[in-house]
């Protein structure tokens, strides 16, 4: 088996070098209080997922066996050994990645902040890392470094870039990867399955690799976590990671993937204290809002990395309409989109960008920096509050050209959003408020009607 480790000394003098030039930055740095922190991505709403890595040469493919779920759990579902898996990183060349493309079309769909895996599971990092030579600057021919360069390109056009690190490590011997070929996802939750060199792979490898990410790429918006689920990473090391990021970039947020709280999918913590900044419901959407911070991630067919395979795409409309329904919840949307092999996004993924790009162009106002509503869900849609303004998504639009209010919405003024010139009258009832819309919806997908409220 091929291990590749840099030597510990190499490593040291690596980090001191940075960690001495950033003290001089960190000096300067005004500490936000955690709202304050945390208003940015409150505001947001929307940003991009980005799974990409070796995996995505793979598609969740090897020979006739496909992988099911995620693709990029190929190395898993696959049975890769460490041995077998090397030589995909080894070829990864995305010669079409375009940094700047990518970003312009994160923008353009109405996205705020993008997440890119700078390390998923696999253990192939997207950075010059001095940690390890298993990166995209060592290992593989395309020697470039990714995050660099989207991190830059982020700057450029105004989006907040953000990293996603894997806890999980299936080729560092310390990790997961001395459990492979028999590692098997059924083995998350069991506590016989350790390794006793975790420790020593937290210490020597994960943080300072963490730490490279955090020093090297400017200010990042969010540091993403996932794989907390191993019986090897603890509690107390998810404290002690919390507290190391936050030393280092203080006003930078983290999930709560850092910890050992999260129920599951439903992604929010169980009662205890518990270091995270928010909740990461994953594939679904709470059924009412929640009384904190939480961001759904979501894929756009069923797997998160590149498997052309896969043709269970949700349809734009849907997509919008998840949109509204999180932020009428209170929450973030983290829409994923996962690039092949040489760097292009899926043509399925790019239809959807753009068709949700034009509507939030339209709609944009009743989405950034709205919250929750205090109102019941409607039957035709949902509501999203902000300023002394609630705005009512319309998803079936009436046909009797009459919208049904809650009678508690004390309305001064109602227009259509696209069309502010245009009055609509109105009258309230013991039972509801009836708003005269126009007989054919404004918006085939969602229609809001911006209600100005009475003081």
């Amino acid at each position: 088996m091929k291990i590749l480790k840099k030597s510990i000394i190499v490593v040291l003098i690596a980090l001191l070098h940075v960690s001495t030039s950033f003290a001089q930055k960190k000096s300067n740095v005004k500490k936000l209080s955690h709202d304050e922190r945390m208003e940015w991505w409150r505001d947001a709403k929307f940003g991009m997922f980005i799974h990409w890595g070796a995996y995505s040469i793979i598609g969740g493919e090897r020979g006739t066996k496909i992988a099911g779920g995620g693709a990029e759990w190929a190395m898993d579902k696959l049975d890769y050994t460490i041995e077998d898996y090397e030589k995909y990183p080894e070829m990864f060349n995305p010669q079409l990645f375009d940094a700047d493309a990518w970003v312009t079309m994160a923008k353009n769909a109405g996205m705020k902040y993008i997440v890119l895996t700078s390390k998923h599971h696999e253990g192939f990092a997207l950075w010059d890392s001095k940690v390890s030579d298993y990166d995209v600057m060592d290992t593989s021919p395309f020697k470039r470094d990714i995050i660099k360069e989207l991190s830059e390109a982020c700057k450029k056009q105004g989006i907040i870039f953000c990293f996603y690190y894997s806890i999980v490590d299936w080729h560092h011997p310390q990790a997961q990867g001395n459990l492979y070929p028999n590692y098997n996802i059924s083995q998350h939750d069991d506590p016989s399955v350790v390794n006793p060199e975790f420790p020593e792979y937290y210490e020597k490898y994960m943080k300072p690799q963490v730490g490279e990410l955090l020093k090297n790429y400017g200010d990042i918006g969010v540091v993403w976590f996932d794989g907390d689920w191993i019986s090897d990473y603890t509690t107390e090391m998810g404290k002690d990671l919390y507290k190391f990021i936050r030393e280092i970039q203080p006003n930078t947020i983290v999930n709560n993937r850092v910890d050992k709280g999260r129920m599951g999918m439903e992604g929010m913590d169980a009662e205890g204290e518990f270091a995270g900044d928010f909740g990461t419901p994953e594939q679904e959407i709470p059924d009412t809002g929640i009384d904190s911070d939480w961001e759904a991630c979501m894929t756009m067919n069923g797997s998160w990395g590149y498997k052309p395979s896969d043709h269970k795409w949700k349809s734009s409309e849907d997509l919008i309409q998840k949109l509204v329904d999180i932020v009428s919840k209170g929450g973030n949307f983290l829409l994923n989109i996962g690039p092949d092999g040489f760097g292009r996004f899926p043509s399925e993924s790019i239809r959807r960008l753009n068709a949700m790009g034009e509507w939030t162009k339209k709609n944009g106002e009743a989405i950034y920096g709205a919250s929750a509503s205090p109102y019941e869900k409607p039957k035709w849609g949902r509501y999203t509050q902000k300023d002394g303004v609630v705005y009512a998504h319309v998803f079936d639009w009436p046909k009797d050209g009459l919208l049904k209010l809650n009678k508690n919405i004390k309305v001064k003024k109602a227009t259509v959003l696209t069309d502010p010139k245009t009055n609509l009258e109105f009258i309230g009832t013991s039972r509801e408020v009836l708003v005269d819309v126009p007989q054919l919806a404004p918006d085939a997908t969602v229609s809001v009607i911006k209600i100005e409220l009475a003081k």
